[in-house]
């Protein structure tokens, strides 16, 4: 594994080729990723979501539109990732604006996941008061009942976010905290990557 990537010149192919390299190494869950979003209050909250998608026009995951972190970033979409591949000893670190991809995409997607995770999505009021688990199960039972031998089809509350970064920073530990730090930055999402070296 090399540990020189200082003179990459494009973040989104050096993400790729690290996420490459986790996925091959990282035994639970590589694309997962911690989501930070503020609430009205600009109180930060924080959660760990999962990576579906990832290429030059940003970092994609999915959820329900009416749970804490959607109720968040429509009221102000921006978000921060982080990923962490301990095996690895890497991080990186993504700040940018979000965005909600198309129907289509969501579509795709909700079509792919396991049956009983689509069930769940209808039944589950993300983010709310649950009294009893007992009132989740009835819900789950009703919704498979109510799809019984049908396609389940999307929620429309439920859909894919797109994080487009502003900032993509790349960490790689080193002994006694000589890390290497690596910054690429831009003003928005149609201007040039500046990159910067950063003290550890």
């Amino acid at each position: 594994m090399k540990n020189d990537f200082t003179n990459a010149g494009d973040p989104f192919s050096l993400f790729e080729l690290w996420f490459t390299e986790a996925r091959e190494k990282e035994p639970n869950d590589p694309n997962a990723m911690a989501l930070a979003t503020a609430d009205a209050n600009l109180l930060p909250n924080v959660r760990i979501v999962l990576l579906k998608a990832a290429d030059s026009n940003g970092f994609v995951f999915y959820t329900n539109s009416e749970s804490q972190k959607g109720g968040e970033l429509e009221a102000n979409p921006q978000a921060a990732l982080v990923f962490h591949w301990k095996s690895l000893n890497r991080q990186v670190r993504v700040r940018g604006t979000v965005e909600r991809t198309g129907a289509a995409d969501s579509d795709a997607y909700f079509a792919s996941r396991p049956r009983d995770s689509q069930i769940a999505a209808w039944a589950s009021q993300q983010s709310r008061a649950l009294f009893t688990r007992a009132e989740f199960d009835a819900a789950i039972a009703a919704t498979e009942k109510k799809y019984d031998g049908k396609t389940v089809p999307r929620p429309p509350h439920w859909g894919g976010y797109r994080v487009v970064p502003l900032s993509i920073e790349f960490w790689h530990d080193r002994p006694f905290r000589k890390h290497d730090r690596i910054v690429f930055s831009r003003p928005n999402p149609d201007t040039a990557w500046t990159k910067t070296r950063l003290y550890p």
